[in-house]
């Protein structure tokens, strides 16, 4: 039997073929010429900070990799949660890149950001670390740890100490700290460490936890600083013991990562996997994050995304040992 068929049938037909055969094409093409525009990466800290100045390091020498700007957008608050939240809701294309606070994986079980870490994201790279510590002013009473753990045993709850938002790697990390030592000490929580670390200059407040925003000020004198909560002691601060080795199983150390909306095309997730393993590891950045103590722990993605689910277990146990949820309730 022959079926008779009109040259506009045949025209839909192969019209038809056309427009199935594009569908297949612009996913390859696109990530064949990507990047062909400049890429937005999310920081989600005020500038200037320790973080916002090791992110601007890392996405200049990103861009000259790329062939494309990366333009830096600053969007706090929240812990770091308002920008993980736009990182994770922007399209998938690769135009839209962020760093990503490791403190994602307490917050979306805590339920303060509405962000699966291990299903909303993709993980490109980790970068380096953070040197946490406490520190008081120079005319402080407490010329060591032991001093100020002797004061604060004789009286609790009396003893305080700014930190830059609850729930975050600074307050966490003194929360496990005096759970450790069997102390209690007056928590009160700034916006961020920028806010904290003022009041503190100003003796407002006893003691900071932060990241190292204390460091020019304890090297002009105007703070002391009384431990670092790292693995090792820091090199610029290598008189200073950390808490691990003064008895205190506490290590806070809270790594960048750099990452993406989840759904990239492969082959642009290893363009830009590709592009931050030279940033991390050449030695511009090195510079950079040893002038703000911030040891440098790259990690491709795949094993970074191994790190985030490790850290997500582990916050797990850390929010029901310090009942966190109770103390975000109570801000």
């Amino acid at each position: 039997m022959t079926f008779n068929r009109s040259p506009r049938r045949r025209q839909l037909m192969l019209g038809g073929l056309g427009a199935a055969a594009l569908a297949a094409v612009p996913a390859r093409a696109f990530a064949a010429d990507y990047p062909e525009r400049p890429i937005t990466f999310i920081c989600p800290w005020p500038a200037g900070g320790t973080a916002d100045r090791s992110m601007r390091a890392i996405c200049q020498i990103a861009a000259r990799e790329l062939g494309q700007p990366i333009a830096l957008e600053n969007r706090a608050g929240a812990s770091g949660m308002i920008g993980t939240k736009a990182l994770a809701s922007a399209k998938p294309d690769g135009y839209t890149i962020g760093q990503i606070p490791i403190s994602v994986t307490r917050f979306a079980q805590i339920g303060t950001v509405q962000v699966d870490p291990l299903k909303d994201l993709s993980y490109l790279a980790r970068t380096s670390g953070q040197t946490f510590g406490v520190a008081v002013p120079a005319s402080s009473p407490f010329k060591s740890l032991r001093d100020m753990l002797a004061q604060a045993k004789a009286k609790p709850g009396v003893i305080s100490y700014a930190h830059a938002g609850v729930g975050g790697a600074t307050h966490v990390g003194m929360e496990q700290f005096a759970q450790a030592a069997g102390v209690k000490f007056n928590a009160i929580a700034y916006k961020g460490g920028s806010a904290a670390l003022q009041d503190v200059l100003g003796e407002q407040v006893d003691m900071l936890a932060d990241s190292s925003s204390w460091a020019p000020h304890v090297e002009s004198g105007k703070l002391r600083l009384l431990a670092t909560w790292g693995e090792a002691r820091t090199p610029r601060f290598k008189d200073t013991p950390t808490l691990k080795e003064l008895g205190f199983d506490v290590v806070v150390e809270a790594p960048n990562g750099i990452g993406a909306p989840r759904g990239l095309p492969p082959a642009v997730e290893k363009k830009l996997r590709d592009a931050f393993r030279v940033a991390v590891n050449s030695e511009e950045f090195k510079k950079v994050a040893d002038s703000i103590d911030a040891p440098v722990m790259y990690q491709d993605g795949p094993d970074y995304k191994k790190y985030v689910e490790a850290v997500y277990r582990q916050e797990t146990d850390l929010i029901r040992k310090l009942n966190l949820k109770e103390l975000m309730e109570k801000g």
